[in-house]
């Protein structure tokens, strides 16, 4: 007879519980069976011949519950069953292998839990001691053989040594051979068998171990009949082997294969069942990939449902969650990029972060979470703009890269991915040594990419890119040699019929047509055409890049019929472009190139033959610009300004209207692009705008259109700082003007970075089809923006109706410099504009300013009476051609003794109208007649204007000087200045100064933000290639012009910038004006007085106090509106004690 102790009895119980439950997956029969473990247990008297294998099965049913429910805590008293069971079985005992083998099993799964590698070394030792005690013919044998052999693999996960595996799948095959036809574990040998074969086929990528792995799964599932209990876990294990060889070999029927064992293993794991959320986790990963081979949709929002029911099997704790956490955002992220649904990219966002929390430090999987984080963030910059994405994506990278040392499977990828977000950072900031790291690293995957690796072609790619782009950026040709050579090497790795071989093509022929274009080697050219030919014979009729193609070849034609004057050559252009142009319809992003591209071809053939049908098509082609109404970006200004060039080449109708289509265009792409002060976006404006508006200026002279011309120059200059008064401003008014303000303001913030970015990665026909969905919902917010009351002008340009106010003080003398001529206007506050042609060419200005310009750059270097003998014969031209002039015109409209302001453009801003004159005996300079002002635009002089004084308290007024620079000489007499300031100005307003230590950066701004009135005695330091570094030099450091137009300044209303070069703008763009006063008068300050040139410390102290003496009038107030006055008056007063060249160095901005 048995045992009859009740203990047996509920022992007995438990195991058929624990086999119903194995057989049919319901949880409540595996918690009978361990309430009925623990009875057993607790009846068992010490010494219990049976006590080992009741703490046994209680370990192994509290296990099973573990793998369920994923409880850490009944994982942990396991072990501890484990080591009890172990102590009864010493050395010799008959049960000790089977003890060692659970304790080594289960703390196999604390290792999996918490990644402690120690755990794993004992694991491994306990299954080598188990399998000493289990010699050949041993019933065990099988059994240790296979534990050592999964927890090898285990190792081998973690630490990449192929011994490991190697060993694993020889210790499996022994354990296979003890378990022949009729074992009943002969079915999870095959199976382990098959898995670490396949582990080994990806690390070695040899097909026979894939192939074998295949058969074996093959084998065990014939093992498992219908109603086996491991019958879907085999159905499972070959769907993945078979997916793997369908990536290897693209036969279809084995991922369809794939999906059908899938299908049928679900049906086999209903609800409750133990490895249900497996089962969906598998068919989920084969529908996307079957969705990405057919492009079905359905595929994938059924793999999403099967992701969100096998993420809600494995709650918060449970060990599987964070796979879930991760296959779910990978699947949401693709259905994004079909859709283009925000949410569903914020939402895959949202389960990255939720993944890699449960990754922490140690975690094997935690570069994947790192790296698939960083990936759907910069998916987001991409739609959104925001830059603290883009930064975190980079963050993200550099972490997983150093998670993924020399050595490391995912290296590449990873080297890979932050050199993208590096590129794509540079070309948002412009910083070089993004650019330059991302090349470094480029060239470090590319060391991991060996001939014959399956992502060489990519990497080579990705760095022929970069290299070109920093070749544009500084002009080092051996850059462009090297993108050229590289891109050899990936088109020999393009065999025919291989999808990335017209990309290939396209990107070795732009290299070498940029080679051409600098060292005309027409070799180059001649080899740039065939590729493009050879790539546009891989873009047949319907492809989404023939367009780009034809445009290429057609480009490269054009120009060989430049070098050579071959006609055919212009002719196949031609037909080309026709062909490039056919396909694309109104509003297509790639629309305005081709239009281009084929009117100056058309426009060349016409020069050739003189045929008008070549002439009007051409400039019926251009009139298509003028229609365009997509949202816009440099390209199609680049297309407008080609049209403006053609139209006053051929002296076209058409001129006027290709300039307000081209000012029009930088309006729409300023809008798009956005307000930044980086030096990259400055030299991309500067580049694009150019001297577009002065010659719009005169195109509309030409034409009589005075006040379409005043119109279109202040559209096209200042371009920064119109587009923060213009575009922010009424933004921040926007959202402040009640709740429909904000949301507008938001959803109009929101869709113009949509499109910004989407414009950027433009072409593709799935892009255009977005672009136009995001122009159309842009133009509709806009619409409902111009519903509201004051925001009927939202972003539209000013008309002259407004732009004429800025004559309510007195006149305003617009003075136009262009290649097609020199005119001024005179602005009046109640008439059209007054029309004075000026004796001076374009060229003559430019020599003019570039002699005034190295003439004060000597001051103080040369004789002082030959000095004077120059710079008195440049005022004396300005006066003859140009200001002598417009005074005869003035004095019909502007009394002797008031004031007018100048607005210059071109060089006309780097010269001193103010002090134009004859200097002679019994002869006038400009002074004696008029005080002069100046404005950048018209528009800053209203603004400056509306602002009015706040009377309701008292102006602060505040002195800031520092002699002792953290750069730059000494300045000896700051201290005085600043004295003699205090003096005069303490009886009148609140005063406070900073001086040398006190003088920081940081308080120096913080003194701008409190105090109306403010006096800098300081070094100006300009910085002509980076006009946004331009600087105060302070006590610790520069104090720059962006650091000047972030604070909110409390309605500040002058400034005297006694420092050097403080109205000093970028070289090549002095429309830009973007210069230390400029600076303070568009935040804010009414009223600004700075310095043309250097400044004498000395001297320009005399003219400081002779101007704080004029600017308290009778009453004792001081008015800001009186500096020009007082300026006037402080010069005048001390003509015959000053330098000339001082007399003139300072004016006035403003009112």
């Amino acid at each position: 007879m048995g045992d009859s102790h009740p203990s047996t009895s509920l022992d007995n119980l438990a195991v058929s519980f624990y086999t119903r439950f194995k057989q049919r997956g319901v949880l409540s029969d595996l918690d009978n069976a361990i309430n009925l473990d623990r009875a057993a247990l607790a009846a068992c008297t010490p010494g219990h011949s049976n006590q080992s294998d009741f703490l046994d099965n209680l370990a192994s049913h509290l296990y099973a519950r573990f793998e369920q429910k994923g409880i850490l805590s009944d994982l942990d008293e396991v072990i501890d069953l484990d080591q009890a069971a172990l102590a009864l079985c010493p050395p010799g005992h008959s049960n000790r292998p089977d003890s060692l083998n659970n304790l080594a099993i289960h703390l196999y799964a604390r290792f999996q839990q918490k990644g402690v590698q120690s755990d794993l070394d004992e694991v491994l030792d306990l299954d080598r001691a188990s399998l000493a005690l289990c010699p050949p013919g041993h019933s065990n044998q099988s059994l240790s053989l296979s534990n050592l052999a999964t927890h090898l693999y285990a190792r081998f996960e973690q630490r990449g040594v192929l011994s490991d595996l190697d060993e694993a799948i020889q210790l499996n095959q022994a354990a296979l051979a003890l378990r022949p036809p009729g074992h009943s574990n002969q079915s999870d040998s095959l199976t382990n068998l098959a898995i670490y074969l396949y582990a080994r086929f990806q690390h070695k990528g040899v097909m026979s171990d894939l192939d074998e792995a295949i058969d074996l799964d093959q084998a065990a599932l014939a093992l498992c009949p219908p109603g086996h209990s491991y019958r879907s876990n085999s159905l499972i294990n070959l769907a993945i082997h078979l997916y793997a060889r369908f990536q290897q070999r693209g036969v279809l029927s084995d991922l369809d294969d794939a999906i059908n064992l899938d299908q049928a293993a679900l049906e086999l794991c209903p609800p409750g069942h133990s490895i249900r959320s497996y089962s969906l986790n598998s068919l989920a990963s084969h529908l996307y990939a079957r969705f990405e081979q057919k492009g079905v949709l359905p595929d994938l929002d059924e793999a999403i449902d099967l992701d969100r029911a096998a993420l809600a099997l494995r709650p918060p704790g449970h060990f599987n969650r964070s796979p879930s956490l991760n296959n779910l955002a990978i699947h949401l992220y693709a259905r994004f990029q079909q859709r283009g649904v925000l949410s569903d990219l914020d939402e895959a966002i949202d389960l990255d972060r939720a993944a890699l929390a449960l990754r922490p430090p140690g975690h094997s999987n935690q570069s994947d979470s790192l790296n698939g984080l960083a990936s759907h963030l910069y998916a987001r910059f991409e739609q959104k703009g925001v830059l603290s994405d883009l930064d975190e994506a980079i963050d993200l990278d550099r972490a997983a890269l150093a998670l993924r040392p020399p050595g490391h499977s995912n290296r590449p990828d990873s080297l890979n991915n932050l050199a993208l977000s590096l590129y794509t950072r540079f070309e948002q900031t412009g910083i070089l040594s993004d650019l330059d790291e991302a090349i470094d690293l480029d060239q470090a995957a590319l060391a991991l990419c060996p001939p014959g690796h399956s992502n060489q072609s990519i990497v080579l790619s990705n760095i022929t890119l970069h290299l070109y782009a920093r070749f544009q950026q500084r002009g080092v040709l051996s850059d462009l040699d090297e993108a050229i050579d590289l891109d050899r090497v990936a088109l020999a790795l393009c065999s025919p019929g291989h999808s990335n071989q017209s990309n290939s093509l396209n990107s070795l022929a732009i290299c070498l047509y940029a080679r051409f274009q600098q060292r005309g080697i027409l070799s180059d050219l001649d080899e740039a055409i065939e590729l493009d030919k050879a790539a546009l014979a891989l873009r047949p009729p319907g492809h989404s890049n023939r367009s780009e193609s034809l445009n290429n070849l057609g480009i490269g034609l054009y120009t060989r019929f430049q070098q050579r004057g071959i006609l055919s050559d212009l002719d196949e252009a031609i037909d080309l472009d026709h062909a490039a142009l056919a396909p694309l319809h109104p509003g297509h992003s790639y629309q305005s190139i081709a239009l281009n591209n084929l009117a100056v071809s058309l426009l060349a053939r016409f020069e050739q033959h003189g045929q008008s049908s070549d002439l009007n098509e051409a400039f019926k082609l251009y009139a298509q610009l003028s229609e365009v109404s997509h949202a816009v970006l440099s390209k199609d200004l680049h297309a407008a300004k080609s049209w403006t060039t053609a139209a006053e080449q051929q002296k076209h109708s058409s001129a006027l209207t290709a300039y307000q289509t081209a000012l029009r265009f930088l309006d729409d792409w300023q809008h798009v692009t956005g307000l930044s002060s980086s030096s990259h976006h400055f030299d991309v404006v500067s580049k694009t705008t150019s001297s577009l508006a002065m010659d719009a200026f005169s195109c509309s002279v030409r034409g009589h259109a005075l006040t379409t011309a005043v119109e279109l120059v202040e559209q096209g200059r200042a371009v920064f700082w119109t587009q923060l008064a213009r575009f922010n401003t009424p933004l921040n008014e926007l959202s402040a003007s009640g709740n429909m303000g904000t949301a507008l303001a938001t959803e109009f913030k929101e869709v113009s970075l949509c499109l910004r970015n989407m414009l950027e990665v433009s072409t593709g026909e799935d892009q255009t089809s977005r672009i136009h969905q995001l122009t159309t919902q842009r133009d509709d917010v806009i619409s409902r923006i111009r519903m509201l009351p004051d925001f009927s002008r939202f972003l539209l340009p000013p008309l002259f109706s407004d732009l004429q106010k800025a004559a309510e003080g007195g006149p305003v003398i617009i003075v136009n410099a262009s290649q097609y001529g020199c005119n001024a206007l005179i602005i009046l506050s109640t008439q059209d504009p007054v029309h004075i042609p000026l004796d001076i060419t374009r060229v003559e200005v430019s020599e003019l300013s570039t002699e005034f310009q190295t003439l004060i750059n000597d001051a103080g270097s040369c004789d002082n009476h030959l000095y004077e003998i120059q710079l008195v014969s440049i005022l004396r031209t300005l006066w003859e051609h140009v200001v002598g002039p417009l005074v005869e015109a003035l004095r019909e409209f502007a009394a002797p003794g008031s004031r007018i302001w100048w607005c210059p453009t071109a060089e006309f801003t780097l010269l001193p109208l103010h002090a134009a004159g004859l200097y002679a005996k019994k002869s006038y300079n400009l002074s004696r007649f008029y005080v002069s002002s100046y404005t950048p635009t018209l528009g800053a002089l209203i603004r400056a204007r509306q602002q009015a004084a706040r009377a309701a308290s008292t102006p602060h007024f505040t002195a800031i000087g520092q002699g002792n620079p953290y750069k730059g000489a000494k300045l000896l007499h700051v201290t005085a200045e600043l004295g003699d300031i205090a003096h005069r100005v303490t009886p009148t307003l609140p005063f406070t100064s900073l001086t040398d230590g006190d003088a920081t950066v940081q308080r120096a701004l913080d003194a701008l933000g409190q105090h109306q009135w403010v006096h800098l005695a300081c070094h100006g330091m300009p910085n002509p290639e980076k006009p946004f570094d331009s600087s105060f030099a302070m006590g610790d450091g520069p104090l720059t012009i962006r650091d000047i137009i972030q604070p909110r300044l409390q309605h500040p209303e002058f400034a005297f910038l006694s420092a050097c070069h403080t109205t000093v703008g970028h070289a090549a763009s002095p429309d830009e004006a973007i210069h230390l006063a400029a600076a303070m008068q568009f935040s804010g300050f009414r009223s600004v007085i700075g310095s043309m040139w250097s400044v004498d410390d000395k001297v320009v102290g005399q003219l400081v106090s002779a101007f704080y003496d004029n600017m308290i009038d009778g009453s004792g107030i001081m008015d800001c509106r009186r500096a020009a006055v007082a300026l006037h008056e402080a010069v005048k007063k001390l003509r015959k004690k000053i330098p000339l060249e001082q007399q003139i160095v300072l004016i006035h901005i403003g009112v």
